[in-house]
């Protein structure tokens, strides 16, 4: 049975695309499919390819590579660039990982580790948790959460924003139960009151995270990112 990741790679300079071929033929969990300089023809060859994994370039003539991975929006995707301030976007289209390069083998490997972890996840992976409400019981799925903050008037109680921007409140839970149960590469504990989506984030730095979701002042929701869970968020976000 082949395991490996059959891959794509898009580079718009040729010398770049030639180094990072040169570094997946050293990982034995792909099996390079093409290589493409030119992102328009992977698009126009992509109905007739089999692949897994696209490693892409962001900055490209033509189509933009965080276009593109929409376009292949049910492959995984790891983008390789030499620029910082793509990655909230990348990750809010679920990017598997964001290298900035120069890119080495060793980091290379660990994102497409996490490529093959993911794709290999059985179907029946748990997408939601029954929890207690303020109405009554609920099935809250993982993929319309974009953060859980502790309840001003009840600390036992949590308020999570959803995805469809109306709120629900859980009753008499604790956080180290609701991280037990949510899938841990995509939610992190951010300060000792909220826990954020990865993809939910649009931007962010050492000291605050930006959502996407805009509050009644027309105002993006602005989180605190606290030292005490810095080191454990860049990582889960490591560019």
């Amino acid at each position: 049975m082949n395991t490996k990741l059959k891959c794509l790679l898009l580079d718009d300079e040729l010398p770049g695309l030639t180094y990072l071929k040169m570094l997946c033929e050293q990982i034995s969990e792909v099996e390079i499919v093409k290589t493409y300089n030119n992102p328009e023809k992977l698009l126009a060859e992509m109905p007739q390819l089999d692949f897994d994994l696209l490693i892409s370039d962001i900055e490209m003539p033509g189509i933009n590579g965080l276009d593109l991975a929409i376009m292949v929006q049910d492959k995984l995707v790891i983008f390789c660039t030499a620029y910082k301030e793509y990655a909230a976007d990348a990750f809010n289209i679920d990017a598997v990982d964001y290298i900035t390069k120069p890119v080495k083998l060793e980091r290379l490997q660990k994102a497409i580790s996490k490529a093959a972890e993911r794709f290999h996840k059985p179907d029946s992976t748990k997408k939601f948790i029954q929890l207690n409400t303020d109405k009554g019981k609920t099935l809250l799925y993982f993929n319309q959460i974009q953060y859980i903050k502790t309840a001003a008037s009840d600390s036992r109680d949590k308020i999570v924003l959803l995805t469809n921007g109306s709120f629900l409140n859980l009753k008499n839970v604790k956080f180290d139960t609701l991280l037990n149960e949510l899938p841990e590469l995509d939610f992190c504990r951010i300060n000792k009151k909220e826990i954020v989506a990865v993809k939910a984030i649009k931007f962010f730095n050492h000291n605050e995270i930006v959502l996407h979701y805009i509050e009644g002042d027309q105002k993006n929701t602005a989180l605190i990112l606290s030292e005490t869970y810095r080191s454990e968020f860049l990582k889960k976000v490591k560019i």
